[in-house]
């Protein structure tokens, strides 16, 4: 039984909520879950929206995990790499709502998604690792550099984070709403992308993400290699 995400499936789109009731930190058993429901998702050929609960998307990669051992962080960080690399690749439209904060993995998977949505509010989104002593991931350098703006991946290296505005110009998000509509906004969305002749959706969406792919799976082997 899922106690860190929901799963709804109803007129051909797939909530899947992320609330595990504290910051939605991306533990192994979090993504773990993740993957369960977009298994169903994918089976159930559902447009896909990955939602955080009230004021967190995600704070990111689980702390606890990245300091309990070499070996723990890399497995970690390897399944979260292996989660970008299937929303890219994942055959049906995904939307990412979020609801809050978006810390690394939480800004990744914004990243991943085919649409994203934020909240207006006193948010920070984005990639800190410098400024918390971690290296920024191959595999996320590869994600950033295929969605952000030249800007927006130039600030990488600094741990800046950003306000929802402010991550709308740099790319971190494609539109910005008062938290009050994000559901009735996002359920417009993906209604949208429901209507859309799904094979072309997605081989379109394969040649687009193809060449980021392509690079990722090149850097997860480099980081295996490591």
């Amino acid at each position: 039984m899922a106690d860190r995400t929901t799963l709804e499936i109803a007129d051909g789109i797939a909530w899947v909520t992320l609330d595990d009731g504290k910051v939605n930190a991306m533990s192994t058993e979090m993504m773990s879950e993740i993957e369960v429901a977009l298994d169903e998702a994918e089976a159930a050929g559902a447009v896909t929206v990955l939602a955080g609960r009230a004021g967190i998307f995600s704070a990111g990669f689980d702390m606890g995990t990245l300091g309990s051992g070499l070996d723990a962080a890399r497995a970690m960080v390897l399944q979260g790499a292996r989660l970008i690399e299937r929303l890219l690749s994942f055959p049906q439209p995904v939307v990412t709502a979020c609801t809050g904060h978006a810390y690394p993995m939480g800004a990744f998977l914004m990243l991943a998604a085919d649409s994203r949505f934020g909240v207006y509010g006193e948010f920070r989104i984005g990639m800190n690792e410098t400024a918390i002593g971690l290296t920024i991931p191959l595999f996320a350098i590869e994600l950033a550099r295929h969605r952000l703006s030249p800007a927006g991946l130039a600030r990488v290296t600094t741990a800046a984070m950003f306000d929802p505005e402010e991550a709308l110009r740099l790319g971190y998000l494609d539109r910005v709403v008062e938290a009050d509509r994000l559901r009735a906004e996002v359920e417009e969305e993906a209604e949208r992308l429901l209507a859309l002749d799904r094979p072309s959706v997605t081989a379109t969406k394969a040649r687009v993400n193809a060449p980021a792919l392509a690079a990722i799976r090149s850097a997860i082997e480099a980081e295996l290699a490591a």
